[in-house]
């Protein structure tokens, strides 16, 4: 008999997280999409999943509230007896020069993309009953100087650092890793003040010869998740077409 496979993605509704929610859902997994405030897009990507003849559930939830991620969790447990994949994708931060960042730009930060990864992670796992795979958002920034990102490629450096962490302490049965990209045109990127400069950049620099798009990361995550990707584990996997390459 198939087992269902459920996968749970955090911003799931737009960007990467949509891309892979729509990726895995042609893999045949039911889909868990996690959101923060638009229930209209998560519902519009929620109706794209189901068109591939799997399960769709949106759930509302502030990932850097561990209240609210044990509530998320209750609704998914009254839908699904267990997940086999969670997809660390929600992030946020503020992009600010490292001698102007307060306090609570940098609680902010660090609390939706490593605190959240942590904490969701560990709810996750207790639910991957027949063993499972995490994954999880990084970015150039974590080990390489980007202008205005201090306080993200802080927090982008502890995602994988933690991925180190829990590929070890929950082996052999759950496997993690990260999948980082290069500048990749999502909404996220409408944020930076240089937004033009940067996608004309990394358009021409890329060795690849084009930008990295949403499904480059979606197909890598969907890869990491699968049997194939087995002995693959504390891996942060680079896709940016070769740009990190070039000094």
């Amino acid at each position: 008999m198939n087992m269902e496979k459920t996968a749970l993605i955090t911003g799931g509704s737009r960007g990467i997280g949509r891309q892979t929610a729509l990726t895995l859902a042609e893999a045949g997994y039911n889909i868990v999409i996690n959101y923060a405030r638009s229930r209209s897009s998560a519902e519009e990507t929620a109706e794209e999943v189901r068109a591939f003849g799997v399960k769709a559930l949106t759930v509302r939830a502030n990932v850097t509230k561990k209240e609210k991620l044990e509530a998320m969790f209750a609704e998914i447990d009254n839908h699904f007896d267990h997940l086999d994949v969670l997809v660390n994708n929600a992030a946020s931060g503020v992009l600010r020069p490292m001698m102007e960042l307060e306090e609570s730009h940098w609680d902010w930060t660090m609390d939706t993309n490593s605190k959240a990864m942590l904490f969701t992670t560990q709810l996750a796992a207790k639910r991957m009953k027949h063993g499972g795979a995490v994954v999880s958002l990084s970015s150039l920034g974590s080990m390489r100087y980007l202008p205005n990102y201090t306080a993200v490629g802080v927090s982008k450096a502890a995602v994988e650092a933690l991925t180190r962490y829990m590929a070890v302490e929950l082996a052999p049965g759950i496997r993690v890793n990260a999948v980082s990209g290069g500048a990749v045109d999502t909404d996220a990127l409408k944020h930076f003040p240089n937004r033009e400069e940067l996608l004309e950049d990394a358009a021409s620099r890329t060795p690849a010869g084009r930008m990295t798009e949403p499904k480059d990361l979606a197909a890598a995550i969907r890869f990491l998740v699968s049997d194939e990707a087995a002995m693959i584990r504390g891996q942060t996997i680079v896709v940016d077409g070769g740009i990190s390459l070039l000094t």
